[in-house]
């Protein structure tokens, strides 16, 4: 205790806290899984590694999320780190009532999550914890498997868009 009066919690507007945070730049994942019916997979931002020993790694789906409980059944998925020649996989992967996996290749890794071809680095795991976390769902997985092609450059997203000069002004405007 502090020994500081309480003081209530200030409401944030969810448009300026998107907007605030969208100042850090983020790198973007394809999380797969080989499910019942075939490979799913979903596209997430919210990536983090979390953990050396164990080695753990978490991502945040969306609570409303209809793949992330898909990928829950399966146990094990894989994180796959998108290149920055990967913006339309990013697109595909986000939407919801297609196959995301239409003319995408990829190869099964050791334990038989989808790993995408391109990308930066691919982390495979299991699921070892889930946690609510607001309108998303917190997991952690614990690290299974791992590898990175050091000659690719990461797709990130900053400020609502692909890649940081992108969303930053024009310094001769």
């Amino acid at each position: 205790m502090t020994g500081e009066p309480d003081v209530p919690a200030q409401v944030i507007d969810p448009r300026a806290m998107r907007d605030v945070l969208g100042h850090f730049a983020s790198g973007v994942t394809v999380v797969t899984a080989m499910g019942t019916d075939g490979p799913v997979g979903f596209t997430c931002q919210s990536f983090s590694s979390l953990s050396l020993d164990p080695p753990l790694v978490t991502f945040a789906p969306s609570r409303t999320s209809t793949t992330w409980p898909r990928l829950r059944e399966a146990g094990r998925f894989c994180v796959n780190v998108l290149s920055e020649d990967q913006r339309a996989l990013s697109g595909q992967f986000a939407r919801t009532g297609t196959d995301k996996f239409a003319g995408v290749d990829w190869a099964p890794s050791a334990h038989g999550s989808p790993v995408l071809d391109g990308v930066v680095a691919w982390i495979d795991g299991e699921l070892w914890a889930e946690y609510e976390g607001g309108d998303h769902t917190i997991v952690v997985a614990r690290v299974l498997d791992l590898g990175a092609d050091a000659s690719r450059t990461p797709l990130l997203f900053h400020r609502g868009g692909y890649g940081v000069r992108a969303a930053l002004p024009d310094p001769g405007a």
